[in-house]
């Protein structure tokens, strides 16, 4: 069963992960820059002001809300715990192993683009959410893909087959990339750090993520908003430790992670220039697999934010990616590369390293085991634990959002619990599952997520760049002009006036 399993899976991934989807993905990015007039860039101050700068001094963005909306804060906890993953941790590693240094100047560039792709999926998600009958936001691109591409003349058919192709594929993705993964990388971490058996913390887990998922959205964004900034600083403070007691590695890191990116070697299995091709397809799976740009997966939870203004909403989007891929990601790269398990000369890892560790999956603690010791490669087991037990919180949020669009209102509420209960028992799977596997599993239904969502932000960019050219406008040209803030009459009515009053 599990060499069938293996063999579709391998077909199917080497489809939805080809040269097309990749260049799609890197266009979108493109595009979407170019359309915003490199908003990433040339409102750096204004994005950081707005994100960052905000959580400290404005009570509207970290505030709890009394309805059934989330805090832009919250939303943003939810989105990063879900994004801020092993993919961080073991992806990055995976990707430096198997393409060489030369993989993170890719990673870096797709993040870079994948900043405005995962912006303008804020930015529509926000346009185009509806709220139900009990005040709780819904939004995602299955609602701008029925919605927004639908309502193209002679679109309707494939705007709706789109929208119910990426929930089910969101749905599917949620046991990937969101459970399984995760899971298998802590319960094999823990088990290395501390010899406790998998599935004694396969248990635990399920209890540990039941707890809070069966609560819902709200009680998910309530232990997120706490989690995220605790593992992110803890995680920031021990690897800028180690990068500053290996300072004098940094310029040979940084000439590798250049020269690995444009290497015309020949790499095994390929012809003369594949390492280009290797490095560049491990840098944008892993990068994507790490910020989930141009997934539409955290749009969903940003679609439930109090926000009202969509470009505000955006600019999460950018510092989510931001903060995910050249920040944290950048610190693992950097951290890995001055360990010593790779030879910043050629690019490879060395064999006996990884034969010692067991494979590239832990060379974060083989770098924290070199400084730290036996509590270094218990800080990543840590680390691992925490970052992949936030995620698997954050996904359980977009499978259930995709749960309730399939099975429509009227079933909705018992189709969303019988998903989190089957996503619980999911995690004992998880921890029981071959590591590789999963992980194939998990990149497969990425893809297979992307490419519609990615339709639907490419028909819908000219109304990103009209809306972001509306915010400019309105708020560092002082033009007075009429908000958007929704493609509905009664939400833009609703916002426009509290807009007005000074409420956003």
């Amino acid at each position: 069963m599990l060499e069938t399993i293996t063999n579709v899976n391998g077909f199917i991934n080497g489809l939805v992960w080809g040269w097309p989807a990749l260049i799609l993905l890197g266009f979108v990015g493109v595009l979407m820059t170019i359309l915003t007039k490199f908003y990433q860039v040339g409102h750096f101050g204004h994005w950081m002001k707005n994100t960052l700068g905000a959580i400290f001094k404005d009570k509207d963005v970290t505030g709890h809300t009394k309805d059934r909306s989330i805090s832009q804060f919250q939303s943003l906890c939810t989105a990063l715990a879900a994004t801020v993953g092993t993919g961080n941790i073991v992806g990055v590693a995976g990707a430096i192993a198997t393409g060489g240094p030369g993989a993170v100047f890719w990673m870096w560039l797709i993040a870079f683009f994948g900043m405005m792709t995962n912006y303008s999926e804020n930015v529509l998600g926000i346009l185009y959410r509806r709220k139900d009958a009990k005040g709780e936001w819904h939004g995602g691109a299955m609602y701008y893909l029925r919605d927004g591409l639908g309502a193209k003349k002679g679109c309707k058919t494939i705007g709706l087959v789109l929208a119910w192709l990426f929930s089910l594929f969101c749905l599917l993705a949620s046991f990937g990339i969101g459970n399984m993964s995760q899971v298998n990388s802590m319960v094999s971490n823990v088990y290395s750090a501390f010899g406790i058996p998998t599935i004694a913390t396969g248990i635990f887990l399920v209890i540990a993520v039941g707890l809070v998922i069966l609560g819902g959205l709200k009680r998910v964004a309530s232990i997120t908003e706490k989690l995220v900034p605790f593992m992110v600083v803890l995680y920031f403070i021990g690897t800028i430790i180690i990068i500053c007691l290996n300072i004098t590695s940094i310029p040979a890191i940084f000439v590798a992670i250049f020269k690995g990116a444009f290497s015309v070697k020949a790499v095994a299995g390929g012809g003369f220039g594949a390492g280009i091709a290797l490095a560049m397809k491990m840098g944008f799976k892993r990068g994507v697999f790490s910020n989930e740009a141009g997934l539409g997966s955290s749009v969903m939870v940003h679609s439930s934010s109090n926000v009202k203004e969509p470009i505000r909403q955006g600019m999460w989007g950018i510092f989510e990616v931001f903060a995910d891929t050249i920040i944290v990601c950048t610190l693992t790269a950097i951290t890995i590369l001055g360990s010593g398990a790779i030879d910043l000369t050629t690019g490879e890892a060395i064999p006996s390293v990884l034969e010692e560790i067991g494979g590239s999956s832990a060379l974060m603690s083989y770098a924290f085991g070199n400084v730290f010791g036996v509590f270094g490669r218990g800080f990543i087991a840590i680390a691992i634990l925490l970052f992949a037990y936030s995620t698997v919180l954050g996904w359980s949020h977009y499978g259930a959002t995709a749960c309730r669009y399939l099975f429509g209102e009227k079933l909705g509420d018992v189709a969303v619990w019988v998903y989190r209960v089957v996503f619980v028992l999911i995690v004992l799977a998880g921890s029981l599952m071959e590591a590789q596997l999963a992980w194939d599993i998990s990149d497969t239904f990425n893809g297979l997520m992307m490419i519609p969502n990615l339709i639907g932000v490419l028909v819908l960019s000219p109304m990103v760049a009209k809306c972001t050219k509306n915010y400019v406008d309105r708020h560092m040209k002082n033009k007075d002009v009429e908000p958007m803030l929704s493609v509905w009459d009664d939400i833009q009515a609703e916002h426009a006036a509290a807009v007005k009053e000074g409420a956003e």
